[in-house]
């Protein structure tokens, strides 16, 4: 079925680049991002901001005279840049803290290192709209969502209702489960069996089944599969295995659930990793043709407008929806921003510190330029790739972190070798570590505004925005996040501590704010330094991708083909990314993910017996997808609202009910995720 055409068609040509959609865009930019920076630090994951950010811009513009859904989608645009550069920057430079590389988060750092690294990623990704938009397009769950916010929004109808009523039951039961700590917002149980243990567990935020209702059973079905795969076989038999001094070393006290996630923690996700380094690869290898079209379309136009200027003709332009920033400016943006990376570099990886000659330092510096380019282009299209799968918010881009990582210490090991002995030059490996994880800053950078360039492309493409604007937007809502930082990193800092890392004596280190990523991230580059890193986990993680890339094209591919000859669409497909989330997120993400693309499985059977018409159907997929989009506007908003009181009280309790039993906490959790579900099901299916 062809998608239905934009909101706005390309003949028209409505104002995009205002002054209000600007100023409003970067404060939402800078406001968004500071509290992505603490959700991230405290519990290692953050939101998308589009759709807050569209739900905001929505209620400003309208106490303007005039607005539109252009200027709101490009507002939505700039925001949601400023939150995803919160997540590239938090995810690896507190590991420099850790490390004890740096002292204190410096302003000028900070903003070169996201501001490079944000510009990268939309570059690197706008020959990647027409891949993964038009030539192969992907759900882009949180994009789809953003857009029908946006068109909701405009309508002002049903739609706009159908929203803000999943949107405040989504907001008070994130209030209870955050806020008030009446409601669990997860659930664990560990079955023991000799030494293993079985673990399943689920989140209960309901964000999570919204998304899991977009993206459809296929996609939760992989998830969850990965997830399986990790904690049901790999956990269990790690378990079995291991040597008793192993056993203790990882596990330590903890017993049932907890142990489980431990293990996982430490072991079996770095099954995931390798699985998501060789899907990578193949995602960037199978892409290599639509990418190439897109470029060649890019430069053709080009060429075609530029003959016709010096013939005197008017020239043929593409429709306004169609527009990219030019593709010499993409490829002239990126060579240039080599020069302010080989600077950046300089200034911050100092050569006394690893202990080399000049000869070596400066070969180093420019390689780690070069591999900034590089694998920030495979890892952006790798992100953007995923979000397309699962959508921004739960995009791995931690586990690419890691694989930069590893292959950037790999590298540094390789060509540091000469002159440090990692084993005993304990300090000149820090160094080298750090190198890693600044390298690994602007990568993971990147591929976080990656991801989140492609979701609000396809929003705009829903809107009928203009892609070339929208990249503009994009990369000055990264500038605009890079700004504010370095001065939240360390008013957290100052305000909490990181991790074991305590500014000032007397502090209650369990207040501190943990930074998991980036404690893992300082974990990763010392350990490929130090030889002390799972390479098992990964290696079978990357056997087993390897497996299931090869039955999904040949054995899944064919079923495929067979099916779409007798007019059957939507077989089944196993693309080796979605298995590798599953492996490498914690099993509460993945569960809520696959019961809600039951959800959709049960609404489309229901639709079946009904033997609805197409018009049935459409009128089904709307509900259900404005209803899924209001239940992630109203838990992200308030999850972005509470880190404001968090952060002033500097406690995450400051509204929590006391005295509640835990079972009953779990039981309401429980209770109120099944309510959704079930809300969901009977709004899309036409039975409320």
């Amino acid at each position: 079925m062809s998608a239905p055409p934009p909101v706005v068609p390309p003949e028209t040509d409505l104002p995009e680049f205002t002054v209000k959609a600007i100023v409003l865009g970067l404060v939402l930019a800078a406001v968004l991002g500071a509290a992505n920076a603490y959700l991230g630090l405290k519990v290692g994951m953050t939101v998308s901001a589009s759709i807050p950010a569209a739900v905001v811009s929505m209620g400003v513009l309208r106490l303007f005279k005039t607005s539109n859904i252009l200027e709101n989608n490009l507002v939505q645009t700039s925001a949601s840049a400023g939150a995803a550069v919160a997540a590239g920057i938090i995810f690896t430079l507190p590991a420099l803290l850790l490390m004890g590389y740096w002292q204190a988060f410096p302003f000028g750092a900070v903003m070169a290192i996201a501001a490079l690294g944000g510009v990268l990623g939309v570059l690197f990704t706008i020959p990647m709209r027409r891949a993964l938009l038009i030539e192969r397009p992907l759900t882009f769950p949180e994009g789809v969502a953003t857009g029908e916010v946006l068109k909701a929004g405009e309508e002002r109808g049903a739609g706009v209702k159908a929203i803000l009523v999943a949107a405040l039951a989504a907001a008070a039961f994130k209030v209870s489960q955050t806020g008030l700590k009446i409601a669990a917002a997860s659930a664990g149980y560990g079955v023991q069996a000799g030494r293993s243990v079985f673990g399943i567990g689920t989140d209960l935020g309901v964000a999570l089944l919204a998304v899991g209702y977009i993206v459809g059973l296929n996609i939760g079905v992989l998830v969850a599969g990965g997830g399986a795969l990790a904690w049901l076989v790999g956990i269990p038999l790690w378990m079995a295995t291991a040597s008793p001094a192993d056993y203790a070393a990882v596990v330590g006290e903890a017993t049932g659930y907890d142990a489980a996630f431990e293990v996982w923690s430490a072991q079996i996700r770095y099954l995931g990793v390798g699985a998501m380094v060789v899907g990578g690869l193949w995602a960037i290898v199978s892409l290599l043709g639509p990418i190439r079209d897109g470029v060649r379309s890019s430069i053709r136009t080009l060429r075609e407008a530029r003959a016709a200027r010096a013939s005197g003709e008017a020239a043929v332009l593409a429709p306004r929806t169609e527009r990219d920033v030019p593709i010499v400016y993409v490829l002239g943006g990126a060579l240039a921003l080599a020069v302010p990376l080989f600077v950046l570099f300089f200034s911050l990886i100092r050569q006394d510190a690893l202990g080399i000659t000049s000869s070596l330092y400066w070969p180093t510096i420019a390689m780690a330029v070069v591999f900034s380019l590089v694998a920030g282009f495979l890892f952006s299209s790798v992100a953007g790739y995923m979000a397309g799968l699962v959508g921004s918010s739960n995009n791995p881009v931690s586990g690419i972190t890691i694989a930069t990582i590893l292959s950037i210490s790999g590298l540094l090991l390789v060509v540091l070798g000469s002159q440090i002995d990692f084993a005993v030059d304990t300090a000149q490996a820090a160094a080298a570590a750090a190198t890693a994880v600044l390298v690994g800053a602007v990568v993971c950078t990147a591929a976080a505004i990656g991801g989140d360039n492609l979701q609000d492309l396809k929003a705009g493409q829903i809107v009928g925005a203009t892609p070339w604007k929208q990249q503009v937007m994009l990369m000055l809502g990264a500038v605009a996040g890079a700004l504010v930082m370095g001065p939240v990193l360390q008013l957290l800092f100052d305000a909490y501590g990181l991790g074991d890392v305590l500014p000032r004596p007397g502090m209650d280190p369990r207040e501190a704010l943990q930074a998991p990523q980036a404690t893992l991230m300082a974990s990763v580059a010392r350990g490929v330094l130090g030889g002390s890193l799972p390479w098992g986990m990964i290696g079978i993680g990357a056997v087993v991708a390897v497996v299931l890339i090869a039955i999904d094209e040949t054995v899944l591919a064919r079923r495929e083909a067979r099916l779409s000859a007798q007019g059957v669409q939507g077989a089944f497909r196993a693309p080796i990314l979605a298995v590798a989330v599953g492996m490498y997120l914690p099993l509460e993400v993945s569960v809520p993910i696959f019961l809600g693309g039951l959800v959709t499985y049960a609404v489309n059977r229901t639709l079946a017996r009904r033997q609805a018409s197409e018009a049935e159907r459409s009128a089904s997929e709307r509900r259900g997808l404005l209803f899924a989009s209001g239940i992630i506007t109203g838990e992200a908003l308030v999850g972005i609202l509470l880190a404001i009181p968090f952060a002033i009280y500097q406690t995450t309790d400051v509204f929590a009910v006391s005295g509640m039993p835990g079972a009953l906490q779990t039981l309401l959790g429980l209770a109120g995720a099944g309510a959704f579900l079930a809300w969901i099901y009977r709004v899309a299916a036409g039975r409320s």
